[in-house]
């Protein structure tokens, strides 16, 4: 036997860094990891890793590690976006440390579809190249891997370098997209209400209504997080923008807020997925755009079990009762599928689930099961493969990896509606500054600046914030301290900052255009009604606001224990979890519309 050779600690140091970088996609994981290429065992063929232009830098994102199973590969469908350069990535964190954060007026907040995808800047997305049965499958790979190549080309052509977004550059992804189009009958397509215009891209709404003929059913998720009145305002520029578009308003956690700024998970009230608000809504305009053509008696049927089951103290009408048929398809039965297929083939409707990371498409889809069938994750990227669901036996349901439209808006945005890994990035300070520009957020998180002296008075209005002040405040609220001198730990406590931002507890809220003008009008919508019992809310509660505390404070003291929150795992499933959770009564109690602006809900 070979005599075991020493190991230093040294040796020990450079194999995490190595292990470190290979997970953030940076230099040498192309060589260890296999990414979007596919080994397809003996006897098959090797689909090539089309994803990385000759003249693009590509950083490849939430590595994952391999597995025994050789049917898929977990990074196939990772996210591939472009890598920022250092030069600018050290000037945003220089000024980061000496740009001092001042209030945005609340005309900042609105925004309109045109800033973020200008007609005349080319912002499609790739489609797939015409094809015909004939044709070998090594051949349409090819066709299809040219396409995309003259698609990239074309797009930063009319984008200057630092102009566009970030966005997916793996066409493994997009493939998947277009099967799911190709598949389905009728298209969901799940955005966040807090930032809609960030997610859904025209392109796809002429492409599929005008090429295609098929409809669109959009999805405004996580309609709790928002005011009532606001969600009302989006729902009608959205409709008046696109005429022929289904707009509905969903939440998988009615009446069911954050207790505390650093609760990990929402509170279930012993209830299961079945409790979510909007399936009946989705179910009524599937039955409009179907007239008649496919049966959807048992689909609602299922609802009203669902609905009995959830005043049933929680008994689920699922757990044994009815099972899910799943279906994970293959590359080569989903490849020749005809864009042009027969609709509502067998008398079946089936719905596609698209969207970017993060909007909640695993969640709306376990909602409308009424279980959890799908894991979910505040990780970007988490779905990693095409499969499809059995609802009932008249409806099916398509679940497909999240990707990233090519736009204008700012990056820093994006980060914050959850589109980038928090732990992955380089620089997370200047999008906590964008974050406290707009949010009330010395009154929530109740931090005391790093500068303060005991003999002064603790008046943080008073002093000047920057967002390198903001993350070693809240380090030290939090007590995140570096390993080896102790310090505070700031880029840990910008990671949990910008968490908070993500799962709602620290909630930004983007406004349409004109809302400021008009808001009077949406108070008092006859509509208005009818959101507020669907975010599982009373009218007076909604009314009150953030008038809870006459001193405009939103919050007790933070409990100063050791307590991990949820901001350290990175790989947990978020707040979408089936257990019950019990509020902790020391924490600190968060009103949701506080840190929406002054006088938001009055």
């Amino acid at each position: 036997m070979p005599r075991k050779k020493p190991f230093s600690n040294k040796q020990k140091k450079k194999q995490l860094q190595v292990k470190r970088e290979k997970k953030r996609g940076e230099t040498g994981s192309s060589h260890s990891s296999r990414n979007a290429s596919v080994e397809r065992g003996p006897g098959r063929d090797r689909q090539s890793d089309t994803s990385d232009s000759e003249t693009t830098d590509i950083r490849r994102i939430n590595q994952q590690p391999g597995t025994r199973d050789s049917r898929y590969d977990p990074n196939r469908f990772r996210l591939h976006f472009e890598k920022e350069n250092k030069e600018e990535v050290e000037k945003r964190k220089k000024i980061s440390r000496e740009k001092i954060l001042k209030p945005v007026a609340d005309k900042e907040l609105e925004i309109d579809m045109n800033q973020i995808y200008p007609e005349d800047k080319g912002l499609d997305f790739p489609r797939r190249p015409s094809w015909h049965y004939n044709m070998q499958r090594e051949e349409l790979l090819r066709k299809e891997e040219k396409s995309f190549l003259e698609y990239l080309e074309a797009l930063h052509s009319k984008n200057p370098p630092g102009t566009l977004s970030h966005f997916e550059h793996n066409l493994e992804t997009w493939r998947q997209l277009w099967r799911v189009i190709e598949m389905s009958d009728v298209i969901l397509l799940i955005v966040d209400i807090r930032h809609p215009v960030l997610q859904f891209p025209p392109a796809l709404y002429h492409y599929i209504t005008g090429e295609l003929k098929k409809y669109i059913i959009l999805v405004l998720n996580k309609v709790d997080l928002c005011p009532a009145p606001l969600v009302l305002a989006w729902k009608h520029y959205l409709s008046k923008q696109f005429p022929h578009l289904h707009c509905i308003c969903f939440t998988s956690h009615p009446g069911q807020p954050y207790s505390t700024l650093l609760q990990k998970k929402r509170m279930r009230k012993k209830v299961g997925w079945n409790q979510a608000g909007g399936p009946i809504h989705i179910m009524r305009a599937c039955q409009e755009i179907t007239a008649g053509r496919v049966d959807l008696s048992s689909w609602e049927k299922k609802i009203q079990r669902d609905a009995v089951a959830m005043g049933t103290e929680g008994e689920q009408a699922d757990d044994g009762s009815e099972s899910v048929l799943m279906e994970h398809h293959s590359d080569v039965a989903m490849e020749m599928n005809s864009p042009t297929q027969e609709l509502y083939k067998d008398g079946v409707l089936t719905l596609g689930c698209i969207g970017f990371p993060n909007v909640g498409k695993s969640s709306v889809l376990n909602s409308l099961v009424g279980r959890k069938v799908v894991s979910v994750s505040r990780t970007p990227g988490h779905t990693k493969y095409f499969q499809t669901y059995y609802l009932t036996p008249t409806v099916k349901l398509c679940d497909c990896p999240g990707l990233v439209f090519p736009s204008r808006v700012d990056k820093q945005l994006q980060i914050l509606a959850g589109i980038y890994p928090v732990s992955q990035l380089q620089e997370p300070y200047s999008s906590v500054g964008y974050l406290c520009e707009r949010t009330n957020f010395l009154s929530v998180l109740k931090l005391t600046h790093p500068d303060h002296s005991p003999e002064t008075p603790r008046d943080p209005n008073s002093q000047d914030w920057t967002a390198w002040d903001v993350c070693e405040a809240w380090a030290e609220r939090r007590g995140y301290k570096t390993a080896k001198a102790a310090r505070n730990d700031v880029y840990r406590a910008a990671n949990s900052l910008l968490r908070l931002a993500i799962d709602g507890r620290l909630c930004l809220c983007l406004r349409p255009p004109g809302y400021a003008q008009s808001k009077d009008e949406w108070e008092s919508h006859s509509d208005l009604g009818e959101i507020i019992a669907l975010q599982g809310r009373k009218e007076e509660e909604e009314e009150c606001g953030d008038r809870e505390d006459d001193e405009g404070e939103s919050s007790s003291e933070l409990e100063e224990d050791n307590d991990r929150d949820a901001d350290d795992d990175e790989d947990a499933d978020g707040d979408d979890e089936d257990d019950t959770v019990k509020a902790d009564k020391k924490g600190l109690t968060l009103n949701m519309f506080s840190v929406l602006g002054e006088n938001e809900c009055e």
